[in-house]
């Protein structure tokens, strides 16, 4: 990244704003800098951080939308799915007896991941044009 940005350690030290030792001893493998350490220096010299997943693809963040929370104002869970207006049975506290929300999630995995797949598959026409479909998913029992 150094040699793209054509830049000495310091350089590019003093453009991130760090003692040019700082930059010598994360390129020699010494000190491992935190992601915020990290993020500046990639900055100053005009590049960023990104995550990839195995294909090589950025992965873009998540829309956040304010107005889904629980009741008591937080956030749901981010790594599961949020159903709006969740039928019987798709809310896990169905089986006590309580209140239904206006949104939920699913917390089996497996079956979150498997509608995902059924659902890229029926909405991705195009990309899976040629693809057997993924096998209809069985709600798990409780």
């Amino acid at each position: 990244m150094r040699r793209r940005a054509d830049a000495s350690q310091r350089e590019l030290a003093r453009w991130a704003g760090v003692h040019h030792g700082t930059v010598g001893r994360i390129e020699a493998g010494a000190l491992t800098p935190s992601i915020a350490l990290l993020r500046r220096i990639i900055a100053a010299a005009g590049f960023r951080l990104a995550v990839v997943d195995e294909f090589g693809r950025v992965l873009t963040p998540m829309r956040d939308r304010d107005d889904i929370r629980d009741g008591a104002g937080r956030r749901y869970p981010s790594h599961l799915d949020t159903i709006l207006d969740p039928e019987p049975g798709e809310w896990w506290a169905d089986v006590y007896g309580l209140a239904r929300p206006p949104e939920t999630f699913y917390r089996n995995r497996a079956y979150r991941d498997a509608m995902r797949r059924r659902s890229q598959w029926e909405v991705r026409v195009a990309k899976y044009r040629n693809v057997p479909p993924p096998p209809r998913v069985v709600r798990p029992q409780r």
